[in-house]
């Protein structure tokens, strides 16, 4: 086996490398986004769950008015039942 020849071909294929990368250097790139409508109906949706109150006042307003009077009871049966329900849902 000849090491010369062996050389050779490296360095042909060598070249041949080099080239390709200066020629791919010289394509330029340009990346696009586009957002469907759907994506941009769930931002806008988002972006108004995240400015609503997560408190609805307007329900708990007569329950914090009445515990601050001493008004307001829990039934223990109905207490009991909803806990009941809740506990048969999650199984």
């Amino acid at each position: 086996m000849r090491i010369e020849a062996y050389t050779q071909v490296q360095q042909m294929y060598n070249t041949k490398k080099a080239a390709n990368v200066k020629s791919k250097s010289n394509v330029n790139f340009s990346d696009q986004l586009q957002i469907s409508s759907i994506g941009k109906d769930i931002q806008s949706a988002k972006q108004a769950v995240a400015g609503a109150s997560d408190i609805r006042e307007e329900v708990t307003a007569p329950i914090k008015a009445r515990i601050q009077a001493g008004t307001y009871e829990v039934s223990a049966e109905s207490f009991a039942d909803k806990l009941m329900q809740k506990f048969e849902e999650m199984r």
